[in-house]
Protein backbone atom coordinates (compact mmCIF):
# COMPACT_ATOMS: atom_id res chain seq x y z
CA UNK A 1 0.00 0.00 0.00
CA UNK A 2 2.74 2.64 0.98
CA UNK A 3 4.29 1.46 -2.67
CA UNK A 4 1.06 2.57 -4.40
CA UNK A 5 1.22 6.21 -2.24
CA UNK A 6 4.58 6.76 -3.64
CA UNK A 7 3.87 5.99 -6.91
CA UNK A 8 0.68 7.85 -6.93
CA UNK A 9 2.52 11.00 -5.54
CA UNK A 10 4.18 11.15 -9.21
CA UNK A 11 1.81 12.47 -10.64
CA UNK A 12 0.36 14.64 -8.33
CA UNK A 13 2.64 16.31 -5.26
CA UNK A 14 1.01 16.62 -2.18
CA UNK A 15 3.74 18.65 -0.62
CA UNK A 16 2.38 21.46 -3.00
CA UNK A 17 -0.80 21.74 -0.71
CA UNK A 18 1.09 22.62 2.45
CA UNK A 19 3.16 25.07 0.34
CA UNK A 20 2.35 28.52 2.01
CA UNK A 21 3.06 31.96 0.75
CA UNK A 22 5.46 33.55 3.20
CA UNK A 23 7.80 37.05 3.48
CA UNK A 24 11.57 36.38 3.94
CA UNK A 25 12.50 35.30 6.86
CA UNK A 26 13.21 38.39 9.53
CA UNK A 27 10.58 40.59 7.98
CA UNK A 28 6.63 41.34 8.54
CA UNK A 29 4.96 40.25 11.79
CA UNK A 30 6.82 37.04 12.04
CA UNK A 31 10.27 38.52 11.43
CA UNK A 32 9.43 41.38 14.15
CA UNK A 33 8.38 38.61 17.00
CA UNK A 34 11.97 36.60 16.06
CA UNK A 35 13.85 39.89 16.19
CA UNK A 36 11.92 40.85 19.38
CA UNK A 37 12.79 37.76 21.18
CA UNK A 38 16.08 37.00 19.49
CA UNK A 39 16.52 33.36 20.34
CA UNK A 40 14.72 31.36 17.37
CA UNK A 41 16.71 30.31 14.43
CA UNK A 42 14.91 30.73 10.62
CA UNK A 43 14.84 27.26 10.60
CA UNK A 44 12.56 26.95 13.71
CA UNK A 45 8.73 26.25 13.86
CA UNK A 46 8.05 25.90 17.55
CA UNK A 47 10.13 26.77 20.92
CA UNK A 48 9.35 26.12 24.27
CA UNK A 49 11.22 28.56 26.55
CA UNK A 50 11.55 27.55 30.24
CA UNK A 51 8.21 26.26 30.33
CA UNK A 52 7.08 24.59 33.16
CA UNK A 53 3.80 22.98 34.21
CA UNK A 54 2.05 21.92 37.78
CA UNK A 55 -1.63 21.00 38.61
CA UNK A 56 -1.68 21.90 42.03
CA UNK A 57 0.55 25.13 42.64
CA UNK A 58 3.28 22.73 44.22
CA UNK A 59 4.41 19.82 41.98
CA UNK A 60 6.07 20.25 38.69
CA UNK A 61 4.85 18.13 35.77
CA UNK A 62 7.14 19.93 33.25
CA UNK A 63 10.26 21.38 34.34
CA UNK A 64 11.97 24.34 32.28
CA UNK A 65 11.28 23.13 29.02
CA UNK A 66 13.47 24.77 26.50
CA UNK A 67 12.88 22.85 22.93
CA UNK A 68 13.27 23.91 19.71
CA UNK A 69 11.20 22.22 17.05
CA UNK A 70 12.65 22.47 13.70
CA UNK A 71 10.67 23.03 10.28
CA UNK A 72 9.66 19.71 8.48
CA UNK A 73 10.61 17.35 11.19
CA UNK A 74 9.36 14.63 12.78
CA UNK A 75 9.73 14.89 16.17
CA UNK A 76 9.16 12.29 18.96
CA UNK A 77 8.32 12.87 22.53
CA UNK A 78 9.19 9.50 24.17
CA UNK A 79 9.20 8.98 27.75
CA UNK A 80 7.59 6.44 30.48
CA UNK A 81 3.93 7.09 31.76
CA UNK A 82 4.05 10.66 34.12
CA UNK A 83 7.24 11.92 32.37
CA UNK A 84 5.50 14.67 31.21
CA UNK A 85 5.11 14.27 27.36
CA UNK A 86 1.56 14.32 26.71
CA UNK A 87 1.84 17.32 29.01
CA UNK A 88 3.93 19.25 27.07
CA UNK A 89 2.03 17.95 23.81
CA UNK A 90 -1.43 19.41 25.50
CA UNK A 91 0.18 22.96 25.81
CA UNK A 92 1.40 22.92 22.19
CA UNK A 93 -1.89 22.12 21.57
CA UNK A 94 -3.55 24.42 23.67
CA UNK A 95 -5.50 22.25 25.72
CA UNK A 96 -3.83 22.86 28.76
CA UNK A 97 -1.86 26.06 29.64
CA UNK A 98 1.72 26.81 30.91
CA UNK A 99 2.24 27.50 34.58
CA UNK A 100 5.24 29.82 33.46
CA UNK A 101 7.35 30.30 30.37
CA UNK A 102 6.63 30.24 26.42
CA UNK A 103 5.47 28.93 23.41
CA UNK A 104 5.96 30.06 20.15
CA UNK A 105 4.49 28.69 16.99
CA UNK A 106 6.46 30.37 13.91
CA UNK A 107 7.33 33.02 16.12
CA UNK A 108 3.55 33.72 17.49
CA UNK A 109 3.24 33.68 21.00
CA UNK A 110 0.53 30.63 22.00
CA UNK A 111 -0.06 31.09 25.51
CA UNK A 112 -3.26 32.60 25.33
CA UNK A 113 -4.04 31.50 21.70
CA UNK A 114 -7.43 29.08 21.53
CA UNK A 115 -7.22 25.65 19.83
CA UNK A 116 -9.03 26.33 17.39
CA UNK A 117 -7.11 29.16 16.59
CA UNK A 118 -3.56 27.61 16.99
CA UNK A 119 -3.34 26.11 12.99
CA UNK A 120 -2.73 22.82 14.33
CA UNK A 121 -3.98 19.56 13.18
CA UNK A 122 -4.14 16.83 16.06
CA UNK A 123 -4.41 12.87 15.85
CA UNK A 124 -5.92 11.56 18.97
CA UNK A 125 -5.69 7.53 19.97
CA UNK A 126 -9.01 6.94 19.93
CA UNK A 127 -9.35 8.64 16.69
CA UNK A 128 -12.25 11.22 17.86
CA UNK A 129 -14.36 10.50 14.22
CA UNK A 130 -17.96 11.53 14.59
CA UNK A 131 -19.68 8.55 14.61
CA UNK A 132 -23.20 10.07 12.91
CA UNK A 133 -20.71 11.87 9.62
CA UNK A 134 -20.00 9.73 6.52
CA UNK A 135 -15.74 9.79 5.89
CA UNK A 136 -16.01 12.49 3.44
CA UNK A 137 -18.40 14.46 6.19
CA UNK A 138 -15.38 14.07 8.81
CA UNK A 139 -12.89 15.30 6.41
CA UNK A 140 -15.03 18.26 5.28
CA UNK A 141 -15.61 19.84 8.77
CA UNK A 142 -12.41 21.47 8.94
CA UNK A 143 -12.99 23.07 5.92
CA UNK A 144 -15.80 24.25 6.92
CA UNK A 145 -15.32 25.77 9.61
CA UNK A 146 -12.72 27.56 7.77
CA UNK A 147 -15.43 28.49 5.86
CA UNK A 148 -14.05 27.14 2.50
CA UNK A 149 -16.12 27.24 -0.50
CA UNK A 150 -17.95 23.59 -1.89
CA UNK A 151 -15.58 23.28 -4.45
CA UNK A 152 -12.40 23.51 -2.43
CA UNK A 153 -13.49 21.00 0.08
CA UNK A 154 -13.98 18.61 -2.50
CA UNK A 155 -10.91 18.93 -4.22
CA UNK A 156 -9.25 18.75 -0.84
CA UNK A 157 -10.98 15.79 0.65
CA UNK A 158 -10.64 14.02 -2.47
CA UNK A 159 -6.85 14.40 -2.73
CA UNK A 160 -6.31 13.62 1.09
CA UNK A 161 -8.67 10.46 0.60
CA UNK A 162 -6.41 9.72 -2.26
CA UNK A 163 -3.60 10.04 -0.09
CA UNK A 164 -4.09 7.37 2.57
CA UNK A 165 -5.79 4.92 0.10
CA UNK A 166 -9.28 5.34 0.91
CA UNK A 167 -11.00 7.14 -1.87
CA UNK A 168 -13.61 3.81 -2.37
CA UNK A 169 -15.13 4.49 1.37
CA UNK A 170 -15.65 8.31 1.17
CA UNK A 171 -19.55 7.51 2.00
CA UNK A 172 -18.93 4.86 4.67
CA UNK A 173 -19.51 6.08 8.20
CA UNK A 174 -16.64 5.34 10.99
CA UNK A 175 -18.15 2.67 12.38
CA UNK A 176 -17.92 0.30 8.93
CA UNK A 177 -14.40 1.15 8.59
CA UNK A 178 -11.52 -1.25 10.31
CA UNK A 179 -9.30 0.49 13.34
CA UNK A 180 -6.54 1.06 10.85
CA UNK A 181 -8.68 2.61 8.24
CA UNK A 182 -10.28 5.04 10.86
CA UNK A 183 -6.75 5.68 11.98
CA UNK A 184 -6.24 6.78 8.83
CA UNK A 185 -9.49 8.93 8.33
CA UNK A 186 -7.76 10.73 11.52
CA UNK A 187 -4.51 11.36 10.12
CA UNK A 188 -6.70 13.08 6.54
CA UNK A 189 -8.68 15.05 8.73
CA UNK A 190 -5.78 16.64 10.39
CA UNK A 191 -3.91 16.92 7.46
CA UNK A 192 -6.79 17.96 4.91
CA UNK A 193 -6.74 22.16 5.72
CA UNK A 194 -3.25 22.03 4.99
CA UNK A 195 -1.72 22.86 9.21
CA UNK A 196 1.55 24.11 9.81
CA UNK A 197 1.98 21.50 12.45
CA UNK A 198 0.14 18.24 12.98
CA UNK A 199 0.45 16.54 16.56
CA UNK A 200 -0.04 12.78 17.21
CA UNK A 201 -0.80 11.76 20.79
CA UNK A 202 0.15 8.10 20.94
CA UNK A 203 -2.13 7.19 17.66
CA UNK A 204 -1.20 4.01 17.08
CA UNK A 205 -1.72 2.51 20.68
CA UNK A 206 -5.07 0.82 20.11
CA UNK A 207 -3.74 -1.26 16.92
CA UNK A 208 -2.28 -5.04 16.92
CA UNK A 209 1.11 -5.53 16.64
CA UNK A 210 1.06 -5.98 12.88
CA UNK A 211 -0.95 -2.89 11.77
CA UNK A 212 0.66 -1.08 14.09
CA UNK A 213 3.84 -1.54 12.53
CA UNK A 214 2.51 -1.03 8.94
CA UNK A 215 0.66 2.18 10.01
CA UNK A 216 4.40 3.59 11.36
CA UNK A 217 5.55 3.39 8.40
CA UNK A 218 2.35 4.48 6.37
CA UNK A 219 2.67 7.79 8.96
CA UNK A 220 6.27 7.47 7.96
CA UNK A 221 6.31 8.14 3.94
CA UNK A 222 3.35 10.33 4.22
CA UNK A 223 5.31 12.52 6.55
CA UNK A 224 8.20 12.15 3.91
CA UNK A 225 6.02 13.18 0.64
CA UNK A 226 4.17 16.37 2.51
CA UNK A 227 7.40 17.88 4.15
CA UNK A 228 4.81 19.26 6.92
CA UNK A 229 6.26 19.23 10.80
CA UNK A 230 4.74 16.23 13.06
CA UNK A 231 5.14 16.15 16.90
CA UNK A 232 4.56 12.45 17.89
CA UNK A 233 4.16 11.19 21.82
CA UNK A 234 4.50 7.77 22.34
CA UNK A 235 6.03 5.43 25.18
CA UNK A 236 7.17 2.79 22.43
CA UNK A 237 10.67 3.19 21.90
CA UNK A 238 10.75 0.80 18.89
CA UNK A 239 8.15 3.07 17.59
CA UNK A 240 10.18 6.53 18.19
CA UNK A 241 13.06 4.80 16.67
CA UNK A 242 11.41 4.21 13.80
CA UNK A 243 10.19 6.95 12.19
CA UNK A 244 11.64 9.94 13.42
CA UNK A 245 14.20 12.20 12.31
CA UNK A 246 14.94 13.14 16.46
CA UNK A 247 13.19 11.83 19.62
CA UNK A 248 13.06 13.74 22.66
CA UNK A 249 13.36 11.55 25.90
CA UNK A 250 11.68 12.80 28.74
CA UNK A 251 11.59 11.84 32.84
CA UNK A 252 10.85 13.15 35.55
CA UNK A 253 9.64 16.25 33.42
CA UNK A 254 12.98 16.57 32.06
CA UNK A 255 14.34 16.26 28.54
CA UNK A 256 17.19 13.78 29.43
CA UNK A 257 18.49 13.75 25.66
CA UNK A 258 17.23 14.38 22.64
CA UNK A 259 19.40 13.51 19.20
CA UNK A 260 18.42 11.30 16.09
CA UNK A 261 17.43 7.24 17.13
CA UNK A 262 20.95 6.20 15.91
CA UNK A 263 22.22 8.10 18.18
CA UNK A 264 20.41 7.53 21.32
CA UNK A 265 20.54 4.22 20.63
CA UNK A 266 24.10 3.95 20.43
CA UNK A 267 25.60 6.94 22.23
CA UNK A 268 23.00 7.36 24.86
CA UNK A 269 24.35 10.46 27.57
CA UNK A 270 23.27 8.44 30.35
CA UNK A 271 22.13 5.51 32.53
CA UNK A 272 18.16 6.65 32.24
CA UNK A 273 18.26 6.57 28.33
CA UNK A 274 20.81 4.03 28.10
CA UNK A 275 17.88 1.61 30.31
CA UNK A 276 14.72 3.06 28.61
CA UNK A 277 16.37 3.01 24.73
CA UNK A 278 16.01 -0.65 23.03
CA UNK A 279 17.86 -3.90 25.45
CA UNK A 280 20.36 -3.30 27.97
CA UNK A 281 23.08 -5.13 29.67
CA UNK A 282 23.81 -3.24 32.98
CA UNK A 283 27.39 -3.77 34.70
CA UNK A 284 28.48 -1.71 38.08
CA UNK A 285 31.40 -0.46 39.24
CA UNK A 286 34.31 1.84 40.33
CA UNK A 287 36.47 4.22 37.73
CA UNK A 288 39.84 3.11 38.17
CA UNK A 289 41.19 5.32 35.73
CA UNK A 290 40.79 7.72 32.62
CA UNK A 291 42.47 8.73 29.42
CA UNK A 292 40.33 11.14 27.76
CA UNK A 293 37.25 9.31 26.62
CA UNK A 294 38.89 5.57 27.75
CA UNK A 295 38.13 4.88 31.17
CA UNK A 296 39.23 1.35 33.30
CA UNK A 297 36.19 0.26 35.10
CA UNK A 298 36.88 -2.21 38.41
CA UNK A 299 33.08 -4.52 38.63
CA UNK A 300 32.89 -5.73 42.19
CA UNK A 301 34.30 -9.46 41.68
CA UNK A 302 38.09 -8.13 40.44
CA UNK A 303 37.09 -7.76 36.41
CA UNK A 304 38.60 -4.72 34.77
CA UNK A 305 36.36 -3.61 31.95
CA UNK A 306 37.49 -0.98 29.30
CA UNK A 307 34.69 1.29 28.14
CA UNK A 308 34.11 4.73 26.75
CA UNK A 309 33.85 7.15 29.87
CA UNK A 310 30.36 9.19 28.58
CA UNK A 311 29.13 10.32 31.68
CA UNK A 312 31.47 9.60 34.49
CA UNK A 313 32.54 11.85 37.97
CA UNK A 314 35.94 11.20 39.65
CA UNK A 315 38.23 8.13 39.91
CA UNK A 316 37.03 6.00 42.66
CA UNK A 317 33.23 7.09 42.10
CA UNK A 318 30.54 4.73 41.11
CA UNK A 319 29.76 4.10 37.54
CA UNK A 320 27.35 1.93 35.25
CA UNK A 321 28.19 0.00 32.40
CA UNK A 322 25.65 -0.13 29.52
CA UNK A 323 26.92 -2.87 26.93
CA UNK A 324 23.85 -4.00 24.24
CA UNK A 325 23.38 -7.40 23.30
CA UNK A 326 24.00 -7.37 20.26
CA UNK A 327 27.31 -6.34 20.73
CA UNK A 328 28.17 -9.66 22.58
CA UNK A 329 30.08 -12.06 20.59
CA UNK A 330 30.78 -16.38 21.73
CA UNK A 331 33.80 -18.04 21.69
CA UNK A 332 36.67 -17.04 18.76
CA UNK A 333 35.14 -14.00 18.26
CA UNK A 334 35.40 -13.03 21.98
CA UNK A 335 39.31 -12.84 20.74
CA UNK A 336 38.85 -9.71 18.75
CA UNK A 337 37.68 -7.63 21.50
CA UNK A 338 39.15 -5.96 24.55
CA UNK A 339 37.01 -6.96 26.75
CA UNK A 340 37.03 -10.92 27.34
CA UNK A 341 35.64 -13.22 30.25
CA UNK A 342 33.60 -16.50 30.59
CA UNK A 343 29.84 -16.90 31.02
CA UNK A 344 27.60 -19.73 31.98
CA UNK A 345 24.55 -20.23 29.37
CA UNK A 346 21.12 -20.20 31.74
CA UNK A 347 18.70 -20.46 28.70
CA UNK A 348 17.79 -19.96 25.54
CA UNK A 349 14.56 -17.80 24.35
CA UNK A 350 13.41 -18.22 20.66
CA UNK A 351 12.40 -15.32 18.89
CA UNK A 352 12.36 -16.50 15.32
CA UNK A 353 14.80 -14.18 13.23
CA UNK A 354 17.12 -14.15 16.60
CA UNK A 355 17.92 -16.17 19.66
CA UNK A 356 18.20 -14.60 23.22
CA UNK A 357 20.89 -16.18 25.35
CA UNK A 358 20.50 -15.72 29.10
CA UNK A 359 24.15 -15.61 30.79
CA UNK A 360 26.03 -15.27 33.97
CA UNK A 361 28.76 -12.58 33.15
CA UNK A 362 30.76 -11.27 35.65
CA UNK A 363 28.18 -12.01 38.62
CA UNK A 364 25.42 -10.29 36.51
CA UNK A 365 22.69 -13.27 36.43
CA UNK A 366 20.76 -11.86 33.41
CA UNK A 367 23.46 -11.00 31.09
CA UNK A 368 21.81 -11.33 27.60
CA UNK A 369 22.95 -11.96 24.64
CA UNK A 370 21.48 -11.56 21.17
CA UNK A 371 21.96 -13.81 18.02
CA UNK A 372 20.49 -14.17 14.83
CA UNK A 373 19.21 -17.69 14.13
CA UNK A 374 21.55 -18.26 11.11
CA UNK A 375 24.27 -17.15 12.99
CA UNK A 376 23.19 -19.64 16.46
CA UNK A 377 25.65 -22.13 17.19
CA UNK A 378 23.13 -25.63 17.76
CA UNK A 379 26.24 -27.52 19.59
CA UNK A 380 25.51 -24.87 23.11
CA UNK A 381 23.84 -26.04 25.54
CA UNK A 382 22.36 -24.99 29.20
CA UNK A 383 24.96 -24.80 31.71
CA UNK A 384 28.08 -24.77 29.35
CA UNK A 385 30.95 -21.89 30.36
CA UNK A 386 31.62 -19.92 27.31
CA UNK A 387 34.14 -17.27 26.64
CA UNK A 388 32.64 -13.98 25.35
CA UNK A 389 33.45 -10.58 24.89
CA UNK A 390 32.49 -6.93 23.68
CA UNK A 391 34.40 -3.89 22.33
CA UNK A 392 35.94 -0.97 23.89
CA UNK A 393 33.94 1.27 21.96
CA UNK A 394 30.61 -0.16 22.60
CA UNK A 395 30.88 -0.07 26.16
CA UNK A 396 29.13 3.06 28.21
CA UNK A 397 30.62 4.10 31.21
CA UNK A 398 27.50 5.99 32.58
CA UNK A 399 26.44 7.63 35.64
CA UNK A 400 25.42 5.01 38.82
CA UNK A 401 21.97 3.71 38.74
Amino acid sequence: MTSQILAKASSFSFRNMFVRESGAAGTGATGAALVGVGMESPDTLVSFRQVQKSYDGETLIVKNLNLEIRRGEFLTLLGPSGSGKTTSLMMLAGFEVPTSGEIRLDGKLLNNVPPHKRDIGMVFQNYALFPHLTIFENLAFPLKVRNEGFREIRYQVDKVLEMVQLEKFAQRYPGQLSGGQQQRVALARALVFKPKLVLMDEPLGALDKQLREHMQMEIKHIHQQLGVTVVYVTHDQGEALTMSDRVAVFNNGIIQQIDKPEILYERPGNSFVANFIGENNRLSGKLVSQDGDICLVALPMGERVVARAVNVGQIGDEVSLSIRPERVVLNDAAQAVENRFNGQIREFIYLGDHVRIRMEVCGAQDFIIKMPTSQFDSNLREGDVVPLGWAAEHTHALDPV
